[in-house]
């Protein structure tokens, strides 16, 4: 090997190493720029990158106890950038414990900033008891409002079992410990424990309704007997405080609460898990979900057998039609 093709050796491993170091450069350039830039905007932090903005919430589909969402309004009632919040409830409703600690964390966020609901075709049940936590609430003319009650479902499979051949025993330390149970007829003592509870629930959710609505407790009574209403309706029953959407909403915080005008209207969604490891989770439930008869667009399995059977246990506040009223 001559001198000359030698030393083009040489450069040419020189240049590879001049290029590695500046791809590694680079790469950690570009890691820098993901980590402080949006530190440096106030993503992810106290404030908004936008300014003062009007934050507004979904709420959809089957209510449950969702922490990412509880989380979510926490941070805006803490965000001084946001000067107050617009929940767009399209509900049925869902699990009481799920509506309980979506109310509280509304007051919360009432407390110290307004606080709008916007229903869109339903807010039903447990939808509707968050919509209450508001303070004002608006509704399309042909939303479905109400549905205000408790319910409490079980499966009697004992019919099934003694067909097929199953017999399955139980020793248990007290006649209504696991009562109601699948596996034999709800005993009247077993009936009668149900049925305190779900009163007791009820009296809560109809002293809510009253506290929170501009009418006395007969009224409240008298509308909580399970019924749903039109927009136009709830609007005559004062379940509602206008008929409209968003801009009807963004005309309240302004002109009754003050809120500046022309502020941006941003959606603020939960935090969702890796986004890799999300998408390989939902895949294989909505798999699963199908395989077993389910509804594989449902989130949970509480909210795919409230889909395609109905709630089977539980104390639940919720409108079962999956879907609202339909034109044509």
């Amino acid at each position: 090997m001559g001198l000359a093709n030698a030393q083009e050796m040489i450069d040419r491993r020189r240049l590879r190493r001049k290029l590695g170091f500046w791809r590694a450069a680079a790469l950690l350039a570009v890691a820098a720029a993901v980590v402080v830039v949006p530190l440096a905007l106030g993503v992810g932090g106290a404030g908004s990158p936008l300014g003062d903005t009007i934050a507004r919430v979904k709420i959809e589909g089957l209510i449950t106890e969702d922490e990412n969402l509880l989380e979510l309004l926490g941070d805006l009632k803490d965000d001084a950038s946001v000067k107050a919040v617009i929940l767009r409830i399209d509900s049925p409703g869902g699990t009481t414990v799920g509506g309980e600690t979506l109310y509280r964390a509304a007051r919360e966020i009432a407390a110290v900033k307004p606080l709008a609901a916007e229903v869109g075709t339903l807010a039903a049940s447990a939808g509707y008891m968050v919509a209450a936590a508001s303070d004002h609430i608006v509704a399309r003319e042909t939303s479905i409002v109400g549905s205000i009650g408790v319910l409490f479902q079980y499966v009697d499979a004992s019919v099934l079992l003694r067909t097929v051949g199953v017999d399955v025993n139980a020793i248990k330390s007290s006649p209504l410990k696991a009562e109601p149970s699948p596996f034999d007829p709800a005993t009247p003592e077993a009936q009668e424990m149900i049925r305190r509870m779900v009163l007791d629930t009820y009296e809560w959710f109809v002293a809510l309704v009253d506290e929170r609505r501009p009418i006395d407790a007969a009224e409240a009574r008298r509308l909580a007997d399970g019924s749903v209403f039109t927009g136009r309706q709830s609007l005559a029953n004062r379940l509602v405080d206008g008929l409209g959407g968003e801009a009807e909403v963004r005309v309240w915080l302004e002109t009754e609460r003050g809120v500046a005008k022309g502020l941006d209207i941003v959606e603020r969604e939960p935090k969702t898990e890796d986004e890799f490891g999300w998408s390989f989770f939902a895949h294989a439930r909505s798999a699963l979900f199908a395989t077993l008869g389910l509804d594989p667009a449902a989130r949970t399995l509480p909210e795919a057998l409230a889909r395609t059977v109905g709630p089977t246990g539980g104390l639940l506040s919720v409108w079962k039609p999956a879907a609202g009223l339909s034109g044509g």
